[in-house]
Parts: structure tokens; sequence; C-alpha cells
């Protein structure tokens, strides 16, 4: 069983629009393809807020550095199909590169407070990718509902700031991390991983939780818990850690203690595979 899969902006808003007509609210789960069992986690959650649950499948673009292989990004639409279909969702949009981009497009879309720390510095331009193309999803699609996963939490953070500050009509709703059973965040990146770096991978999330522990059991020195969750990646085998931060979790400003919501975020490369995750201290 696959979804039905169309190409084109003019085609999307038909369907999304037919759907509306008929009664059905619209939900948009946007996705670069090579999905997995936590995009269908996402796919499965939209259809339980909406009754259409169109899915895009777009690697886009401008949302890569310049050693950022786009080329190299899997695209496995057959089965991208396959997984939507069975975890419930509608429609497919799977346009091109020159359909969402037309030649002479020069506006982009960024929040640049929100984007000047953790994965901001260390990618510039991706920020201003992804709020780019989303909007031009929430545009093109119109849904009532948006669904994003925690395992990209400053994204999340950065488009529901997006969508407030520039009057989106849609609702966002973040669904919890989707983890392996050995707690590794599922993520399109881990089959890139060797067979070490796969069996060490879990030792990412282990350190989270550690801090997590830590603040529950009352610890609430924020820069004590940081160090913490540095020592603890980097003494990963083989571990290159690009940051071990905690953040104020609406904000992403720094903190003295754990005064309100916090977000304990990482980005770790085993081998040549950049890994992040992170976990909420509440």
């Amino acid at each position: 069983m696959t979804a039905a899969v169309v190409h084109t902006v003019a085609a999307v808003r038909a369907a999304a629009a037919a759907a509306r007509v008929a009664g059905k609210p619209v939900a948009l789960v946007p996705t670069m393809g090579a999905l997995h069992a936590g995009h269908a986690r996402l796919v499965t959650a939209a259809k339980t807020l909406a009754p259409f649950v169109v899915v895009s499948v777009f690697v886009n673009p401008t949302q890569f550095g310049p050693a950022e292989d786009y080329a190299k990004y899997p695209r496995t639409l057959d089965a991208d199909r396959e997984l939507v279909a069975t975890a419930g969702g509608d429609l497919v949009f799977a346009p091109t590169a020159a359909e969402m981009y037309p030649p002479g497009t020069a506006a982009f879309v960024e929040v640049p407070k929100l984007d000047g720390v953790l994965c901001g510095p260390r990618r510039p331009g991706h920020f201003r990718g992804v709020c780019t193309v989303v909007l031009k999803l929430f545009n093109i699609v119109a849904p009532d509902v948006a669904v994003f996963g925690q395992k990209d939490a400053q994204q999340a953070i950065i488009l529901t700031k997006m969508v407030a500050d520039l009057n989106v009509p849609v609702t966002m709703h973040i669904e919890p991390t989707v983890r392996e059973s050995d707690g590794l965040a599922m993520s399109s990146r881990n089959r890139n991983l060797t067979a070490e770096e796969r069996a060490l991978a879990p030792r990412i999330y282990h350190a989270l939780r550690m801090v997590q522990a830590r603040a529950a059991a009352g610890e609430f020195d924020a820069a004590r818990l940081e160090s913490a969750l540095l020592a603890a990646t980097q003494a990963i085998p083989g571990a290159r850690v690009d940051y071990a931060s905690i953040l104020d979790a609406e904000h992403l400003s720094p903190l003295a203690r754990l005064d309100r919501p916090a977000l304990a975020a990482v980005a770790v490369f085993l081998g040549t595979t950049r890994l992040i995750d992170n976990v909420l201290l509440d």
C-alpha cells in the first residue's frame, strides 16, 4: 500500500482545498524524506489531530551549508510513500527544487536571535532555509495543524516563534522524541554509523538522562549541570563534542539556575556522523 503523491504546488493546494470543502481539517508533517519509525509516529499523531494528513517529502537545498553534501542526502520516495500510508497519511507532496524555488526567488525568512546558538553558528544559513521552506509549505498547504518532532528542539522552538511573530494561522504540535530500544534518538543519519559507532551512540542519551536525574535530585546550578553533560559526552570513545549546553527552553537564552523549564542539548560527532539529541529539564 502506498499513499498518493503529487509533485506540484497547484496539485497539493487543490487536494488540501478539497479536503477542507469536505469538512476535513488538514494536518501537515514536513519532512526531508528518508523516513523511519520516528516519522511514522509524527504521521500517526497528525492523523489524531486532523482527518486529512499531508506529508511533504522535500530535500530542501537552502538549509544545506557549503560543507554539507546536498546531493548525497538519501532519497527514498517509494519507501516513504509506503510508510506514510501505513502510518495513516493521505497524501505525499514531493516537489522538485525548481517547483519550490522558481528562478528569481529572492525572499527568505529568519529568526536571528534564536538561531544564534546551538546548531545555528555551526550551520550558517541552516535555520534561514528551514524557516523559509516551512513558511512556504504553510502558505501552499494552509494546514490547520503542523506536526514536528522534539528531537529537532531548536528547529521546533524557532518555527513556533516564526508562527507566532508572523501570525501564521496554524497550530504547532511537537511530538516527543522517538527512540530505539537502547535510547538512541531515531534519525536518518543513524544509517551512516559504523557498527562500532552505533554501539557507542546510545551513550549520548545516557549523558542527557544523567543530567536530567541530577536536576530531578535537586541540582539546580546550570553551570555544574552543563559541565557534567560535557564531561559525559566527551567520555564517549572517539566522540567529538560540537556542543553540550543547557539553555532556557523557550528563548534559548543562558541560565544561571534551573528556575524555569530548560533544555539540555548536545551535538556529537561519531566518525563523520553528527548526531543531535536533547531532553527537557522541567
